[in-house]
């Protein structure tokens, strides 16, 4: 035990000696994470669009207000003969409303008035989004003006649960935690052990009486002791600058998170037993960590979006698990009921890491 607090605490003492370490560990972390929370928007809004009106009646006017009255869509000035066409095809509008000259006629005769809509749909999902409120907001405009049935078979009576003000920085912020939480600390990790062997000193670690799993605990207990107060630093920036924070039980989150760093670091220190150059470990961690982290852990869209045979392979991130636990804990509040199982896979996977760095580390002492 002694020689693993010796190999810590000389990690921490050059870490602190590093401000370019120190800025990593805090400072990007922090920018990343204002860079997630006010910059990734799942929710397509004010989308331009141009609207053709050839009738004069009231309605028409009323239901072009119903379209831009809201923070869907926002009204894109045309000009020239064919405005709507030459707005789409040069990209300066995503979706186009045509009404007849006879639409108002129609309506108060009790006939049905057609409308047009064209939507760009070089986006499938933006495509669907756009098509779906097209449909909603001429269903309220109808019922509005009574030209539909008030006594339907059904009638939905909605109530939003967990996110009732439908903010979505209470689901993105999360998300970004846990990819922040998971780049970073490898990478510190990563950058720690290959800088021991361009310097040299991993030849003193060689020919010392210290093991490779007392050198390997001793560095990730030093960076285990950074991560934890980055976690804090960047929870708290959340709270301040997001509004979020636990709902309910924090104890499945706190655990998770312990596992989920030293999965993180442990992933680190298998990258830097297996590269020789700082760039080479910042590019394996990018490729290997970051991408995996960001496309991969259910953090942009849902895992069942993920096609096989790369679905079978989101089991193996530690971040598809805790991107689970961390929402929960955030927004639904679940607890130990619902979440007793994330941290066991949590756990799982810093052992795996941890064995893999170890075998690699011993490896290495062998061959000299």
């Amino acid at each position: 035990m002694k020689k693993v607090l010796a190999q810590c605490k000389k990690e921490l003492a050059q870490f602190i000696r590093d401000r370019l370490t120190v800025a990593l560990a805090f400072i990007l972390p922090f920018l990343s994470l204002m860079l997630f929370g006010y910059g990734v928007r799942l929710e397509i809004k004010h989308i331009p669009l141009v609207v053709q009106n050839f009738d004069s009646g009231l309605m028409s006017y009323e239901l072009v207000d119903r379209f831009y009255n809201n923070e869907q869509y926002d009204a894109h000035k045309w000009s020239g003969s064919h405005p709507l066409e030459d707005a789409l095809d040069k990209g300066l509008a995503k979706a186009g409303l045509i009404i007849p000259p006879d639409f108002s006629r129609k309506l108060r005769q009790g006939h049905t008035a057609y409308v047009q809509v064209f939507v760009d749909a070089t986006d499938v999902n933006n495509a669907r989004v756009m098509k779906n409120s097209v449909i909603g907001t001429i269903n309220g405009f109808l019922q509005d003006n009574k030209l539909v049935a008030n006594n339907l078979p059904i009638k939905a009576d909605i109530r939003l649960w967990f996110n009732p003000g439908r903010r979505e920085s209470l689901y993105v912020v999360p998300g970004a935690l846990v990819v922040v939480l998971w780049i970073f600390p490898s990478l510190l990790a990563a950058l720690a052990m290959v800088r021991e062997k361009e310097s040299g000193t991993i030849l003193q670690v060689y020919a010392s009486s210290i093991t490779a799993a007392e050198f390997l605990f001793g560095k990730i207990l030093a960076y285990m002791i950074i991560a934890v107060a980055m976690a804090v630093f960047l929870i708290l920036c959340a709270n301040l600058f997001f509004n979020t924070w636990f709902v309910g039980d924090p104890t499945p989150y706190l655990i998770g998170l312990v596992l989920f760093l030293f999965s993180a670091l442990g992933f680190g220190t298998l990258i830097g037993t297996r590269m020789n150059t700082q760039s080479a470990a910042v590019q394996a961690v990018a490729t290997g960590g970051f991408t995996t982290a960001l496309l991969l852990s259910g953090y942009l869209y849902p895992i069942r979006n993920i096609v096989y045979p790369l679905s079978m392979l989101t089991g193996l991130i530690p971040a598809r698990w805790f991107v689970q636990l961390s929402r929960d804990s955030f927004v639904r509040g679940g607890g130990w009921i619902y979440d007793w199982y994330l941290p066991l896979f949590l756990a799982i996977g810093a052992a795996f890491f941890f064995h893999l760095a170890h075998k690699n580390m011993s490896k290495m002492q062998l061959k000299t």
